[in-house]
């Protein structure tokens, strides 16, 4: 109620930002009706003209940082490196020349925005009539920015998420502070989350942007680490998508020589979709992995038949504690059911029986508490412990959110009846503290000693890793929800959109695990050569700004993760469509029964419908 009335007086604060740019719009069409009756070779010379004045303001500090750059390259003193170190970026990292050619650029581009502004609007004005090849197809330019749009290109070039209603132009709102960020030459980037966006927009905004002197490359028509490449990122303006941005960097990493190198400074991006890529993705790690070998794959093959039938042997026996919870449950004894319910979530997560009786109000939450007494229970002393034998009735443990997974004593003897040993490691530094205090050994056999030990303790750890792999691939991995097979190949899916993923495996074995569960040829393991993840990537630039459709109400993790700032703005014309409030609803059953009512009513009136979840369980539900 009070911030209703704060609103009412003195407007919210989207509002009190509109009106503090506002002044800025003034000044920009101020310069765009000066520039409509300049001569055409004038306005196409604009760009060199603010280029000038960035070079005169900016030239003695991109001069003293070229001359440190070189002092560094040919110091031999490990001290005197560092110093310069300090003269170029500060103490801190953030200041010195650099950061004062950062403060330069800042300043000079802040002001030359309107009449630069101006000029990119002119330049559409012009363009009018004439038409373009986009993707394949011909297109008539007919698009002049408006005063709204204005308002959201000053908001992305001071490092804002920009809210635009969908079909308010956010593609040619980008083209004002990119044409802006590109002026210095360190390159603007355009983000975008698919390759066919990228390639559109690349041609259709650059027919504006080579109007006007621009240079413009998409990194989806060239091939990684080619020279090709390298140009899209020397061009004015770099069209791409996420993922090719961020492989390139970890490319980049992984060379051997600094020519090889296709990026250059992160100076300026723009996230198209932006709460799809920076807080859907944001975890999302980008992987570049490489082959380590594959003479261990026959044994995937070796142990994947008793592996099978250990998980066969465990479903058993999780069905017979589900059905004694349900009995327990029947006769009102809530306290052994849970422990049974708990034992049946650690042997098997997944089971269809389970997942059945986890369905009904309550069960779910005996096993919750139980399992929180459990972790409690485990940090007293053993004479203390009421809960310590609950997983030795089971073969293996499974923990389904880590994906992690142990053999039991009763799982060991069921592997290998004849030696229990055989699936436990050893303590190897006892062992080598043994032979090395051994006195009838001599050094030479020591040595030897050492080197067997450890051969066998890597042998044996190799062969856990794969059993415990296998036993994933059994217990945790569905065929057909977490993966299918295709013409001998298993193809990850992913849980988000349903769609596979060709050329994408699971690393430590796993893989190998789930062809070997299928029958399918096993192919070669792979390591992770480098990996970063979405967040971290973007995180890197010196400006970041972003566009969407819906950003105010992931506000605060965009300012909590990035520091970024939402600025809405307003529609060109007036809203007529009736934005209603969400529906939120107590339980998922409740919900589940309404997604299916409105279905009904949707298809009833004649509408097609399609359904989207965040996962394939979702949709299956």
């Amino acid at each position: 109620m009070f911030k209703r009335v704060i609103n009412a007086v003195i407007g919210s604060r989207h509002e009190r930002e509109r009106k503090k740019i506002q002044p800025i719009v003034d000044e920009i069409n101020e310069h765009y009706a000066r520039l409509q009756s300049i001569p055409e070779s004038e306005l196409r010379s604009q760009t060199e003209k603010f280029r000038a004045i960035i070079r005169e303001r900016t030239g003695e500090l991109e001069a003293k940082i070229a001359e440190l750059r070189e002092r560094k390259r040919t110091a031999a003193d490990a001290e005197e490196r560092e110093e310069i170190d300090n003269e170029l970026s500060g103490a801190d990292g953030r200041g010195g020349a650099e950061g004062a050619l950062r403060e330069a650029i800042a300043d000079v581009l802040d002001e030359i925005l309107p009449e630069a502004f101006a000029t990119v609007r002119e330049g559409a004005r012009r363009l009018l009539g004439t038409t373009i090849m986009v993707t394949g197809r011909e297109l008539p330019w007919d698009m002049v920015h408006y005063d709204v749009q204005l308002m959201g290109g000053i908001q992305l070039h001071l490092g804002k998420i920009a809210e635009m209603a969908t079909g308010e132009g956010k593609t040619l709102v980008a083209t004002l502070p990119l044409y802006l960020n590109a002026l210095p030459g360190k390159g603007a980037h355009l983000v975008t989350v698919n390759s066919y966006l990228a390639r559109r927009d690349a041609q259709w905004m650059g027919h504006l942007y080579n109007y006007l002197g621009l240079v413009v490359g998409c990194l989806d028509d060239t091939e990684p680490g080619t020279p090709e490449r390298r140009a899209v990122y020397m061009s004015d303006i770099t069209y791409g998508t996420n993922n090719e941005f961020g492989f390139d960097y970890l490319r980049d990493n992984m060379v051997v020589s600094l020519d090889q190198r296709v990026q250059r400074s992160h100076n300026y991006a723009i996230v198209d979709e932006v709460d799809s890529v920076l807080i859907d993705e944001a975890r999302t790690p980008l992987i570049i992995s490489g082959p380590v070998g594959n003479e261990n794959d026959a044994m995937y093959f070796e142990h994947n038949a008793a592996v099978a039938r250990l998980a066969r042997r465990q479903t058993e026996l999780v069905n017979a504690l589900v059905g004694e919870a349900e009995r327990d449950l029947e006769k009102g004894d809530t306290q052994s059911a849970a422990v049974k319910l708990y034992k049946a979530q650690l042997g098997g997560p997944k089971n269809k029986r389970l997942m059945k009786v986890f369905q009904e109000p309550g069960n779910k939450q005996l096993a919750q508490k139980m399992e929180l007494e459990h972790i409690s229970d485990r940090r007293l002393p053993a004479s203390k412990q009421q809960y310590r034998d609950i997983e030795e009735d089971l073969l293996f443990v499974l923990d389904e959110k880590g994906h992690a997974v142990h053999l039991t004593d009763r799982g060991i003897d069921f592997m290998s009846p004849d030696e229990h040993d055989a699936f436990m490691l050893p303590d190897i530094s006892q062992e080598v503290h043994r032979i090395d205090h051994d006195p009838e050994m001599t050094p030479e056999q020591k040595i030897e000693a050492r080197r067997q030990t450890e051969t066998d303790y890597a042998a044996k750890a190799e062969r856990l890793n794969i059993v415990h792999q296998l036993l994933r691939a059994h217990a945790l991995y569905e065929k057909d929800v977490n993966y299918v097979v295709q013409e001998g190949e298993v193809l990850i899916v992913d849980e988000f959109t349903g769609r596979t993923m060709p050329g994408r495996r699971w690393s430590e074995g796993l893989h190998q695990a789930v062809e070997a569960k299928e029958g399918v040829r096993v192919k070669g393991e792979t390591q992770t050569m480098a990996t970063i993840t979405i967040q971290n990537y973007f995180r890197m630039y010196e400006k970041l700004a972003g566009m969407t459709g819906t950003a105010e109400t992931e506000e605060s993790e965009f300012f909590e993760i990035y520091k970024l700032e939402v600025a809405v703005i307003p529609t060109n014309k007036p809203i007529v469509r009736e934005d209603r409030q969400d529906l939120v609803y107590k339980t998922r059953r409740e919900k589940y029964n309404a997604i299916v009512e409105e279905t009904r009513r949707l298809h009833d009136l004649g509408y097609p419908v399609l359904v989207g979840t965040t996962s394939v369980d979702a949709s299956e539900t």
